[in-house]
């Protein structure tokens, strides 16, 4: 098999508490364009953010995505959920066959508010800028010490990254076997 047809579930992977990236398309393999296959855990909010010279596109294989990709009537800092845009465009729940196109300079995010894993195709161009920002992601994620938030800043803008909200990963609590959340009313 060639380097270039790599059958499913193939790739290079980056697996960290929050997202697990395999890489389908890479400078490496004389790809303009970083292609990754990423699984999103329950709990992961990447945070609104903008890029200057980047244009990304995301398309939803499995799951459900909260996305958001337009310039608000204002931006806060605290979470992007609410926002609004002055045409009125909100947050849009996507599930599987959705997709999102995201133009240089237009603040976006996803998130998994649900409780099961999604799992989507994301592409970035120009490559390599993606690909190294999630290898030294990956990297200050294995060190499983505290991690330094200028460090973080300083490591975003040098690839690209105008983080607008905080990155926030909750992951749902684990269900205690024997306890069942939604009781069934008639008793069966």
């Amino acid at each position: 098999m060639t380097d270039l047809i790599l059958p499913a579930g193939a790739g290079r992977k980056l697996i960290t508490p929050a997202q697990e990236v395999t890489f389908k398309a890479t400078k490496e393999m004389g790809s303009s364009v970083s292609i990754f296959e990423v699984v999103v855990p329950p709990g992961f909010d990447v945070g609104a953010h903008v890029h200057s010279e980047a244009q990304e596109f995301f398309y939803v294989l499995d799951g459900e995505l909260d996305l958001l990709c337009f310039e608000p009537t204002e931006r806060t800092d605290s979470a992007w959920h609410t926002w609004v845009s002055a045409k009125g465009d909100h947050v849009v729940r996507a599930g599987e066959g959705s997709c999102m196109f995201v133009p240089t300079g237009v603040p976006h995010a996803f998130r998994n508010a649900t409780d099961k894993p999604a799992r989507m195709l994301f592409q970035c161009f120009p490559s390599p800028i993606h690909e190294d920002y999630f290898e030294e992601i990956a990297e200050i994620w294995s060190r499983g010490t505290g991690v330094d938030p200028a460090a973080v800043e300083e490591m975003r803008k040098r690839y690209d990254v105008g983080q607008l909200t905080p990155l926030v990963y909750e992951p749902p609590a684990p269900r205690i076997p024997g306890q069942d959340t939604h009781a069934n009313k008639s008793g069966r």
